[in-house]
C-alpha cells in the first residue's frame, strides 16, 4: 500500500511473490535485499519512491516516484530493468498511483476510484474497474496463476469486498466481512483464503474465496488499534499460521488448524449466540509476541517460511516452525522464529536484526 511521504525513513517496502527478496523505497532511492543472507543485491540513488514491486526475482521493477522531483511524479508506472539500468516502458495516469501488484501475466495498477488490469507482456489494457474511494489504495492480490484474484474495497462506510478474477476478467464474489471499513487485506498464496481487518482493528476475519463463506473470526484483542499488516503461512491450500502486526507493535500468530467456526459444547452450544458474540468464542492458538517493533512504528510483516517435523515424545521438540521477515519503516529488518512444540506450546527467537539504511552490498553476507 502506498501513501503519501511521510516522516519515516523508509516510504514502502514490499517482499516479492515467492518471498526470496524484498525491496525498499527512500527519499534517496531503492534498495533489494536477498531474504536469506540480508545482502543488499541492488541499490538506485534515484529520488523519493512511494512504490518498487518486483517481479519474483526477476531483473524486472514496477516503480513509482513520490512527487519530490519533478522527474518522478506519483502519476507514473515506470517498468524497470535493473540489469541494464533503464525505463522498458512508462505508463502515465491522470491521478496518482496508490498500488502496484504483478504476476507473470497481469499487471494490476491502483487509483484512488479506478483499477486498470494490463497483459504484463503487451501492456494492453484488458479491463478498467471503477471503485468506490480508496485513497490508500487498498488492496491484495494472489500471484498463483491457478487462483489469480484481486480483492478491493465495495464500500466506505462499512467491511465489505469484491474478489475478481483476474485471468477470466470477471467479477467472482463479494465478501461482507466487517461492521466498520476495511484496513488491510491479504488472499493467500494459492489464493484459497482472504483475511481482513477493520479500521476499529479487534477482529481478525478469514474468508474461504471459492464459495465467500467465512472459515475463522480470531479477536485479536478488545481495544481498538491499527492493523498495519497480515500474512498467511506460504501454502497451496489452507494455511497452517496467520499473522498479524499492529500499531502497539505486538506479533499476533492465529492457528488454522482446529476446525473452522468450531463451537463450544454444553450450555453453549444449546443457545443461539449472536454473531457479534459468537465471534469472540471462535476457537484459537492466539500466541503474542509483545515489542516486537516499537509501538506506532508502521512494519510490513511476512510469514516467510513454515516447516513441520514429527511429533516425538519430548516436550521440547517443534513440529511446526515458521520464519516471520519484518521491515519497519524506521529502517531496520528484523526476522523472528516462532517454534510450536507437541504439547503447543509456543516460543520466539530472534535470528536477524540489521539497519536498512546503512547496509552496503559489501558488508552483508
Amino acid at each position: 500500500m502506498a501513501n503519501q511521504p511521510s516522516n519515516y525513513p523508509i516510504l514502502c517496502a514490499s517482499f516479492n511473490q515467492d518471498n526470496s527478496c524484498f525491496a525498499i523505497g527512500t527519499r534517496e532511492g531503492f534498495k533489494i535485499f536477498d531474504c536469506n543472507t540480508g545482502r543488499l543485491l541492488y541499490e538506485r540513488a534515484a529520488g523519493a519512491f512511494i512504490i518498487v514491486e518486483m517481479l519474483f526475482s526477476s531483473s524486472l521493477l514496477a516503480i513509482v516516484g513520490a512527487g519530490e522531483q519533478p522527474s518522478l511524479s506519483p502519476r507514473r508506472l515506470c517498468l524497470f530493468n535493473t540489469v541494464t539500468g533503464v525505463a522498458l516502458e512508462e505508463l502515465n495516469f491522470l491521478t496518482s498511483i496508490l498500488a502496484v501488484r504483478m504476476n507473470k501475466k497481469r499487471l494490476i495498477v491502483i487509483l484512488q476510484e479506478k483499477t486498470f488490469i494490463y497483459d504484463i507482456n503487451s501492456l494492453k489494457i484488458l479491463d478498467t474497474i471503477d471503485t468506490v474511494p480508496n485513497p490508500k489504495g487498498l488492496c491484495a492480490f494472489s500471484p498463483s496463476l491457478d487462483g489469480s484474484f484481486l480483492a478491493l474495497p465495495a464500500s466506505t462506510t462499512k467491511g465489505s469486498l469484491l474478489v475478481y478474477n483476474v485471468s477470466d476478467l470477471r467479477l467472482h464474489c463479494e465478501i461482507d466481512a466487517h461492521r466498520a471499513p476495511l484496513a488491510v487485506l491479504t488472499l493467500s498464496s494459492g489464493g484459497t483464503h482472504i483475511s481482513t481487518a477493520s479500521e476499529q482493528g479487534t477482529m481478525i476475519r478469514v474468508h474461504l474465496v471459492s464459495d465467500a463463506t467465512k472459515s475463522y473470526s480470531f479477536r485479536r484483542g478488545t481495544y481498538s488499534s491499527n492493523i498495519f499488516s497480515l500474512s498467511f503461512a506460504p501454502a497451496a491450500e489452507l494455511p497452517d499460521i496467520l499473522l498479524a502486526t499492529s500499531s502497539n507493535g505486538s506479533v499476533h500468530v492465529f492457528s488454522l488448524a482446529s476446525p473452522p467456526n468450531q463451537r463450544s459444547s454444553g450450555l453453549l452450544a444449546s443457545i443461539k449466540v449472536p454473531h457479534t458474540v459468537s465471534d469472540a468464542l471462535d476457537p484459537a492458538q492466539h500466541c503474542i509476541l509483545h515489542r516486537a517493533v516499537p509501538a506506532g512504528v508502521r512494519s510490513n510483516t511476512l510469514i516467510r517460511k513454515i516447516e513441520k517435523f514429527n511429533e516425538t515424545a519430548t516436550p521440547e521438540h517443534v513440529v511446526l516452525r515458521a520464519t516471520i521477515s519484518m521491515i519497519t519503516y524506521g529502517g531496520y529488518f528484523l526476522e523472528y522464529v516462532y517454534n510450536v512444540n507437541h504439547q503447543n506450546k509456543s516460543s520466539w527467537t530472534l535470528e536477524r536484526e540489521f539497519n536498512l539504511l546503512t547496509a552496503e552490498t559489501s558488508s552483508l553476507s
